[in-house]
């Protein structure tokens, strides 16, 4: 009998993907890496659009394991907001890996949030000297949501010290903390909390750096920075002596080297040699001694990988979880 095709909506998308269960299928996806079952090649990145018309990305992404083959498509216009409409459209289409058989479809922007989110805090979970009580987010759009949502659900956050840009967005964000049962504080320098977090997580679209710089005396060898916004050339969320310093004190990891060269604008303004980044399929298997080593604070830049979206999809085709 043929398998019934499953298309799901935002929320239903979302029910099949907890945060925790998420970050524990990315775990057993980057095994599936580790011994070659599952494979993804680089994502295509098309420009679309024009600068009057509205100036966006299309991007394509197939991955396959063993039993499960799938197709992210998914557009980027960061002028849609003005426009009233989302940032990220798009769908995950999912088939199965023997027949071809299409199984489901899921909300392109609902996974791309929460898988994202995921490696986060799959990362934070393994890598942070102190991964519990205190944590900063730079940013108040949708994926400082998603980050908000997943480290609560994944970690004991007592509280979050939320900056942006923005200030109403980060009003709201810190709204939406209270009603996690998580103490909040929105503050206009981030300077103000690092002496009282030990994870950091940046989501913004900012052309240069949104934190202070390791000659700045603020940073310590128990923080843990995930850089998750910039994803492009131009983009820098990250301080160039920092990047250098954990690329040089072995504490500079990545989700994936595949297109990091051409999408981590933190590093590439750095001028990180790509042979120090640390891919996170390997560093996950010596998590005990990344955590312990010092001399700089741990960074992780995530540039996102299809195989972290074919998790998702794992997961979801599970049926309803938690």
């Amino acid at each position: 009998m043929p398998n019934a095709f499953v298309p799901l909506d935002a929320a239903a998308t979302a029910a099949r993907l907890p945060y925790p269960e998420l970050a524990q299928a990315i775990a057993a996806m980057l095994a599936e890496l580790r011994d070659g079952s599952a494979m993804a090649p680089p994502r295509i990145a098309l420009p679309v659009g024009d600068a009057v018309n509205g100036a966006g990305t299309l991007l394509v992404m197939p991955a396959r394991n063993r039993d499960l083959v799938m197709t992210k498509n998914i557009t980027v216009h960061p002028d849609n907001p003005r426009r009233g409409l989302p940032t990220i459209l798009g769908e995950v289409l999912v088939a199965n890996a023997h027949t071809g058989e299409r199984i489901a479809m899921l909300d392109g922007p609902t996974v791309t949030g929460r898988r994202t989110a995921a490696v986060t805090l799959l990362a934070a979970q393994s890598f942070a000297p102190e991964p519990d009580g205190e944590l900063l987010i730079v940013g108040a759009g949708v994926q400082a949501q998603t980050h908000l949502e997943a480290f609560v659900a994944g970690l004991p956050v007592r509280r979050v010290w939320l900056q942006s840009r923005t200030r109403d967005k980060a009003e709201a964000l810190a709204a939406q903390a209270l009603a996690l049962g998580v103490e909040a504080r929105v503050i206009e320098d981030v300077a103000e909390a690092l002496p009282h977090v030990s994870m950091v997580v940046t989501v913004t679209s900012s052309r240069t750096a949104v934190l202070p710089d390791l000659d700045s005396g603020l940073w310590t060898d128990r923080h843990f920075v995930a850089g998750v916004g910039a994803f492009r050339p131009d983009m820098c969320e990250l301080p160039p002596v920092l990047c250098r310093t954990a690329s040089a004190q072995g504490r500079l990891l990545a989700d994936t080297l595949f297109g990091i060269e051409d999408e981590a604008g933190d590093l590439l303004q750095a001028g990180i040699d790509w042979a120090t980044v640390q891919p996170f399929q390997t560093a996950i298997l010596d998590a005990d001694a990344l955590r312990d080593r010092t001399g700089s604070p741990l960074v992780f830049k995530s540039v996102g990988y299809a195989l972290w979206d074919l998790a998702a999809c794992v997961l979801a085709s599970r049926g309803d979880a938690g």
